[in-house]
């Protein structure tokens, strides 16, 4: 199903920086007509919502923080179409790093966007259905050893949004999947820092991967691979996952 973003109302977590911003602006030049801009401190969030003010709504949440997640459903009950974008990193290598790094990790950007999803789904049922975007990455596809717990996350939130796809579509919801690669983000920028061989892949622009997402969402595309990069890997993919495992482990 394709996504009607004009007229539509949006709801971005993690959308104080980096894509989740970039979605923000995307979204109102598309013709949303109202995004709740979601982040744990609702202070960062002033120079979002002074993009619009009249059409940006600041709103608290965070992803391992039940309550908030409860609340921010109350609050943004005009939904129809959610963007899982929020999530957390440490680098490291998985046998030897802090391992309440990983678990931190996995209940922010799998445990934590399970329980976002859950609470706006009556939301968008109530609408009259809508759509879901989650926002994953190419690492989904191999375990890159100095990502520690980010790719083994990222995958499972991969086959988390194919399992409630399946639940989801006879109820009227859609659900998309977005694999960026290398975003030029405060993420990538600490990557690199920690790995300078991640240095030696040019980032995409997150403004690009914003549009290229909504692009992707509004052709109802499925699985969507937002930059140069990301359709690259997705090419193959779909052709050789194995070659591509091997591409990404050897970084």
């Amino acid at each position: 199903m394709s996504v009607h973003v004009e007229g539509s109302t949006v709801l971005v977590t993690g959308a104080n920086r980096g894509i989740g911003r970039a979605l923000v602006s995307a979204f109102l030049a598309r013709g949303a007509r109202r995004v709740h801009a979601a982040a744990r401190n609702p202070a960062a969030l002033e120079p979002v919502v002074a993009e619009a003010p009249d059409r940006v709504v600041p709103l608290a949440l965070d992803l391992t923080v039940p309550a908030t997640v409860e609340a921010a459903a109350e609050a943004a009950s005009d939904v129809t179409l959610l963007v899982n974008n929020a999530g957390t990193h440490a680098m490291g290598h998985l046998l030897d790093m802090d391992l309440g790094a990983v678990e931190g990790v996995m209940r922010t950007n799998f445990l934590g966007t399970l329980r976002v999803l859950r609470a706006f789904v009556p939301v968008l049922e109530r609408n009259g259905g809508g759509a879901v975007a989650n926002v994953i990455s190419i690492g989904a596809f191999a375990g890159t050893p100095s990502l520690g717990g980010y790719p083994a996350s990222k995958a499972a939130l991969h086959l988390m949004t194919q399992a409630v796809r399946a639940d989801l579509g006879p109820r009227g919801i859609a659900v998309h999947a977005v694999f960026p690669g290398p975003v030029d983000t405060d993420m990538f920028a600490y990557a690199a820092r920690c790995e300078p061989s991640f240095g030696e892949f040019p980032p995409a622009s997150a403004a690009e991967v914003a549009a290229a997402t909504i692009d992707g969402l509004e052709a109802g595309e499925e699985d969507i691979f937002p930059d140069a990069f990301a359709a690259q890997a997705g090419r193959e993919w779909r052709a050789d996952p194995k070659a591509l495992e091997k591409r990404l482990t050897d970084i």
